[in-house]
């Protein structure tokens, strides 16, 4: 049946405060079912959503500079996405990749060992998230090379599941009481211009002091890496950083693997941020924009390190379900049709250029930072301390909502606003939803 309600206009409108009564109502049913440890930062109900605007169940219209967390890259209900799904769905939802195989997940596969960098020959595989892409990754790692241990960073984010609580930085929410976590991961300092002033091979050299010293270059079995950190805060690692240690790794036999679940898929300007110091993952992690909000995930790496593993060692019942592999294809297409790479970098030169002001303007103002539609704000308190300011942060996301504008908070000091606004996303409506953050922030951080 043809859906015949009307497109969503692409601006903003109030209706009622934000969340309104129909979304509070449900809010009260939201309590007394959901678990309480699953968060919500606007609990207005959203119950239709495109392009780069939210309709909640009263009528507002939201502006989301958020993307569900960097996930609707082609914007909400892409009609050329939404299509996929909806045949594929028609002709079959699940078999089970490993009872049954299907040309969708061959697809996917496909593109991601063409798209991902490095000209040398590579294998895929497909599963559900962010995390499971990871976790499969340091499997592979440790099979691959014999060897345990796994190299991580200061204020990364790997997820949620017990293995990758281990690699990802922060205690609170994220690992508060929720070990033992597993063993054999190791933690350095990762490179953070704005707050260590170092050159991108002197926080390389310090780095790798510390592998040396602490775990021994012969028992590393990968350095696992953010080319950008994400949830630590958007950090992007001085020049010469990430050169430096896939160097050191090719050097002493350890892999190198990129977590781009965040930070890839035109997200910076380039298909992977990796690109913009031209690296080339041993292994590669995606998800988020892979398939605007299909649950799917991937790891591709050199063929002889993937094809490693046993028959049966890794896969999952539902990985690469072939409705999220349509969704994949679809929006791959969309990402190439519609030259999505040029339009994050027209996204960047709009963010950096009107944050830049602020910074020019406020104390609070401490850092303006990313690459193409991944750009952030990290805030701080006024003086020369760069002391992190949570508060301030917190404030301004709750004051952006209130107007209509879904901005998100992150850094492992809660002080950094981030920006992820589709590639799609229609230059009034950005411009709109950025008078309303410069607003927020002067009023509440002057």
């Amino acid at each position: 049946m043809a859906d015949t309600r009307s497109p969503i206009e692409q601006r903003r409108i109030l209706n009622t405060a934000i969340p309104g009564p129909r979304s509070l109502a449900l809010n009260a049913r939201r309590t007394a079912a959901v678990s309480a440890g699953v968060s919500a930062q606007l609990p207005a109900f959203i119950e239709r959503a495109q392009g780069s605007v939210l309709l909640d169940a009263d009528g507002n219209q939201l502006i989301d500079l958020g993307s569900g967390i960097a996930v609707t890259g082609v914007g909400h209900s892409h009609p050329k996405v939404s299509a996929a799904i909806a045949a594929q769905a028609y002709d079959f939802v699940h078999t089970c990749v490993m009872v049954t195989p299907y040309e969708e997940y061959l697809a996917v596969c496909e593109e991601l060992n063409h798209l991902t960098p490095g000209s040398f020959e590579k294998r895929s595989m497909l599963v559900n998230s962010g995390a499971e892409a990871v976790e499969n990754a340091v499997k592979i790692a440790r099979l691959a090379t014999g060897r345990q241990a796994i190299i991580v960073f200061e204020n990364a984010y790997h997820g949620r599941t017990n293995l990758t609580m281990a690699l990802t930085a922060k205690n609170n929410p994220y690992k508060d009481h929720f070990g033992p976590f597993a063993p054999e991961i190791y933690r350095v300092p990762m490179s953070y211009p704005y707050r260590d002033g170092l050159s991108g091979a002197e926080a390389a050299a310090r780095a790798i002091s510390q592998i040396e010293i602490l775990v021994g270059a012969s028992n590393v079995a990968a350095v696992l890496i953010e080319p950008i950190q994400g949830e630590g805060g958007f950090i992007v690692p001085a020049e010469g950083f990430l050169t430096a240690m896939t160097t050191w790794c090719s050097d002493h036999g350890a892999l190198f693997i990129a977590d781009e679940v965040q930070s890839g898929f035109c997200r910076t300007g380039q298909w992977f941020a990796s690109e913009h110091e031209e690296i080339a993952p041993d292994i590669i992690t995606t998800a988020k924009g892979i398939a605007a909000g299909m649950p799917i995930a991937g790891v591709t790496g050199r063929a002889e390190i993937m094809n490693a593993v046993h028959p049966g060692g890794v896969g999952g019942t539902y990985g690469g379900n072939p409705v999220a592999c349509a969704a994949a294809l679809a929006t791959i297409n969309v990402m190439r049709d519609e030259n999505l790479n040029a339009k994050a970098l027209v996204i960047e030169e709009v963010l950096t250029t009107r944050l830049a002001k602020l910074g020019i303007d406020l104390e609070c103002v401490g850092d303006v930072r990313g690459r193409g539609a991944m750009v952030a704000v990290e805030l701080v308190k006024p003086g020369d301390s760069k002391e992190p300011d949570a508060a301030l942060a917190k404030a301004i996301v709750a004051s952006c909502a209130e107007q209509g504008v879904v901005v998100l908070s992150t850094g492992t000091f809660g002080n950094v606003l981030r920006f992820l606004p589709a590639l799609t996303i229609e230059e009034n409506l950005l411009s709109e939803g950025l008078d309303v953050v410069e607003e927020a922030v002067r009023t509440l951080g002057a």
